[in-house]
Order: C-alpha cells, then structure tokens, then sequence
C-alpha cells in the first residue's frame, strides 16, 4: 500500500509533466477519476490520460498510461487499463460521468499494459481495432485480440474530428503503433516512447537496433507536436522523442 501511495502521489497533476515541458502546459491538469486502481487526468481540453497498474516480476507494481480523446461526445480510447475490473471502471466513468459514447479502442501493441482489459470493452460491445501484427502476436499468446485489424494506418473518426494510428517500425515490439490526435497535437507514443531519464526497460521482444530509427520517423511525421504521451512516467513534449532516440543510438 505505501507503494501504491507513493506512485499515486507521484501522479498527481503538479507533477504530470516533465520539468522540460512546463513551457508547454496552458491547461491545467485536472485529476477527474480516482481508484486504488486507476487515476484520470485531464491533460488538455479535450485529451486524458488513463492510469492503471501492472504488478511485474522485474519492476514491481507499474503504472501504465493511456490516451482518451474526445470531440462531441465521442471518444476514442489509446491502450486499455491493465485488467477487466479497472478498463469497467473506466468505461462506466465515461459514459456515466461524462456522457461520452466510446467508438473505438486500440491497444498499441500486444503486452497486457495494452490490451489486458480488452474483455470489457467486447462486453459494452465497443468496437476494437489493432493491427494485424499485434492480432498475430496476441494470439500466439494466446490472450484476448482486437476484432478489427489494419495494415500500416488507421484513421478513426471521433465526432468532427479524428484520431490516426499509425505504424513507423520495431521498437519496444515489432507491432508497436503510435496514436494522434491533430486537434490538439497530442501523441501517444505508448512503450515506443520513454519518460525523461527512464531506463530501456523490458527489453524482451524489442528491436533495440531499429527502435531509434523508428522513433525519428515519428518524429518526422508529427513535426507540430506539443503533447507526448509515454507508456510509463511523465508526459511531456519533443524532448521525449530525442530522448528515446539517444537512448537507443547508444547500441
């Protein structure tokens, strides 16, 4: 339980962003849901980031982040909480809270801090979507797969607005997508992506060689970012791309 505090302490709004990224932040943070088992935050007027938590063999109890857009009442979920009790919580959150209807969900990859609650979104019916790599490697380990598989690019419409995922090479997997979302130029880079000063972390099904040069694709795509969002740890902006690369370019 003290870890557990200590990490939802960690989290809290004032301390959301990386030092580097204070520049950056006009909105405030606004913690809108809190659980011993998953914290949201609202990180811009119409983006939040989603918080659960994965107990690991080598890393302990490990938050894991993920994205939800919204435009009209709609929105588009980035990654699922890591288990069924907590991705309900979020569902009902949304829907009863903020009477939001979820059109899409999309893990980004096959490990559990993606998909580990994708159960309970095939429960409310919501539609989910990965592509057909991570489909291929879920199944091989034999977990719950999204219903809907794409190539390369997705582009999911979210109200008048939309959300593109989009697949730029090995990294942490060999399936690893990014999601973003233009209106407010918020990437969520998910595990492709590290916090400031994070180690590599699990290592066990990446392509360390190609993960630097994937990540400069992404940030070649998405030239106006302002918001990125990491798979574990602080958000913060461009300096979360350079990061990552160096910290791969050193292999």
């Amino acid at each position: 339980m003290k870890t557990l505090l200590f990490v939802l302490t960690f989290l809290l709004c004032g301390n959301l962003y990386s030092q580097s990224t204070l520049s950056l932040k006009k909105f405030k943070p606004i913690e809108v849901y809190h659980s011993e088992d998953l914290i949201v935050i609202q990180i811009s007027d119409n983006a939040f980031l989603h918080t659960s938590f994965l107990q690991t063999n080598d890393f302990g109890n490990v938050p894991c982040n993920g994205m939800i857009v919204r435009n009209s009442n709609e929105v588009v979920v980035f990654d699922t909480p890591t288990n069924n009790k907590s991705a309900e919580d979020l569902i009902n959150f949304f829907r009863e809270k903020l009477h939001c209807k979820i059109t899409a969900v999309v893990p980004t990859h096959f490990h559990d801090d993606c998909l580990g609650g994708l159960e309970s979104f095939h429960k409310f019916k919501i539609p989910s979507f990965g592509n057909f790599s991570t489909i291929e490697l879920a199944k091989i380990n034999n977990v719950l797969v999204p219903k809907n598989g794409f190539n390369d690019s997705l582009k999911l419409n979210i109200g008048n607005a939309f959300a593109v995922i989009k697949y730029f090479g090995q990294g942490h997997t060999k399936d690893n997508v990014v999601g973003y979302f233009p209106n407010e130029n918020i990437l969520f880079g998910g595990c492709l992506i590290k916090e400031l000063d994070a180690t590599k972390g699990y290592l066990g099904d990446a392509n360390v060689s190609e993960w630097s040069n994937t990540v400069e694709k992404v940030k070649q795509q998405f030239p106006n970012v302002k918001i990125v969002i990491p798979g574990h740890g602080k958000i913060g902006g461009k300096d979360l791309l350079d990061y990552t690369i160096k910290l791969f370019k050193s292999n």
